[in-house]
């Protein structure tokens, strides 16, 4: 029944607050696409690895936005011109820097960004490392003593 609630919540919220009814692609207009199938092939692979700049967590592929249009517009003008994928994506990171890759490649200024997060494993795995030594280093207790036991069996007998 749950299951059910939920699936009619999803199907009846807009397409602009629910990602699960969302257009699949953001080229809707006819006009932006490109005559030849494998021009327009070629541009929509390139617009997937290129990051819209005004939704930042979408490729231009993808993003309705006006830049994305713009960027759209740009990369199958250069496909149009004979530009193969690499210099349509050196073209339009020249203008807009590495950040407009959704794959940024790894250099001086993007090191930190592909090394992070294997640091950060690593001080995780450490962290549990440590944990889990820390708590084997706790020994049993010692065992009673003779007169322990003795004060203990007298408590015990009143």
């Amino acid at each position: 029944m749950r299951a059910l609630v939920l699936a009619l919540v999803l199907l009846a919220t807009p397409a602009a607050v629910s990602p699960v009814v969302a257009p699949a692609w953001a080229v809707i207009d006819p006009r932006e696409m490109l005559p030849d199938p494998e021009q327009e092939q070629r541009a929509r692979t390139i617009g997937k690895e290129l990051r819209c700049l005004v939704c930042q967590n979408q490729s231009i592929d993808d993003s309705n936005a006006g830049l994305a249009q713009d960027l759209r517009r740009i990369v199958r003008e250069r496909v149009t011109a004979g530009d193969s994928n690499d210099q349509v994506i050196a073209f339009v990171t020249d203008r807009y820097g590495d950040y407009v890759r959704l794959t940024p490649p790894f250099n001086a200024a993007t090191a930190a960004l592909w090394v992070s997060p294997v640091l950060v494993l690593a001080l995780g795995g450490l962290a549990v490392f440590g944990f889990y030594r820390r708590r084997q280093v706790i020994d049993a207790p010692a065992p009673l003593t003779e007169e322990e036991r003795a004060r203990l069996a007298r408590l015990s007998a009143e």
